[in-house]
C-alpha cells in the first residue's frame, strides 16, 4: 500500500477501482495541520485527467501494469484491433478515443508495446519517433523570410501535417508520435 507522500509523478495507482497514472504532484503543508497532496492523475482506461487532494493518512493500491508485445492488425469503426505477437488467436479491441493521436501512426503488422491491466489491454506504447514515407506533398512555394516555409503533406498512414518546403513525395520523415509533428528528414 502507498501512503500519500509516495504519490509521485509516474506512479501507478488504483482509484475507484480504475488504474491511474500520476502526472503531477503538489505536496502542501499547512501550519499547525497535516501535510496534504494535491494530485493530477490520468486515467489509464480511458485518458481523463482527474484533480484530487490526497490527506494523510490515505492509503493507495498500487496498479500493477504489464507490458507485451502487440500486433497491430486493423481499424474498423471506432475501434483498433491488436492481438499478441507471440500467438495471434488472442485479439484485442480499443476504441479510437482511448489511443487519441496514436492511430495516426498505425501501420499493418507493427509490432508496439500492449499496456495490460488485469489482462486486458488497457493502451498502447509507441516509440517516441517513427518513420514514414511521404505519399503527398504538394511543390513548395517560397515565401517571404520572416517565417518559415511550411506545406501540408501526406504519409503512408494517411496522416495530414505540416512540412518544410523541401519535402517531397517519396521521402522518409521522422515525426514525433506524442505530438504528431515533424522532426526530421532521414
Amino acid at each position: 500500500m502507498l501512503e500519500h507522500t509516495d504519490l509521485r509523478r509516474g506512479v501507478r495507482v488504483i482509484i475507484n477501482g480504475e488504474p491511474c497514472e500520476v502526472l503531477d504532484y503538489n505536496f502542501i503543508f499547512k501550519g499547525r495541520g497535516s501535510s496534504t497532496v494535491q494530485v493530477k492523475l490520468k486515467n489509464l482506461l480511458n485518458g481523463k485527467l482527474i484533480t484530487k487532494t490526497v490527506h494523510s493518512g490515505e492509503k493507495f493500491e498500487e496498479a500493477e501494469i504489464e507490458r507485451e508485445k502487440v500486433k497491430f492488425l486493423f481499424i474498423k469503426g471506432n475501434e483498433v484491433h491488436f492481438c499478441l505477437s507471440e500467438n495471434p488467436s488472442q485479439r484485442y479491441t480499443l476504441k479510437k478515443e482511448v489511443l487519441g493521436i496514436k492511430t495516426n501512426f498505425l501501420r499493418a503488422s507493427d509490432i508496439v508495446d500492449g499496456i495490460f491491466f488485469d489482462d486486458k489491454l488497457i493502451n498502447i506504447q509507441l516509440p517516441i519517433k517513427m518513420q514514414f514515407k511521404v505519399i503527398s506533398a504538394p511543390p513548395g512555394i517560397k515565401g517571404g523570410r520572416e517565417t518559415a516555409g511550411t506545406k501540408p503533406i501526406v504519409i503512408e498512414t494517411d496522416y495530414e501535417l505540416q512540412a518544410p518546403l523541401f519535402i517531397k513525395e517519396g521521402d522518409i520523415i521522422e515525426i514525433n508520435t506524442e505530438t504528431g509533428e515533424y522532426v526530421r528528414r532521414v
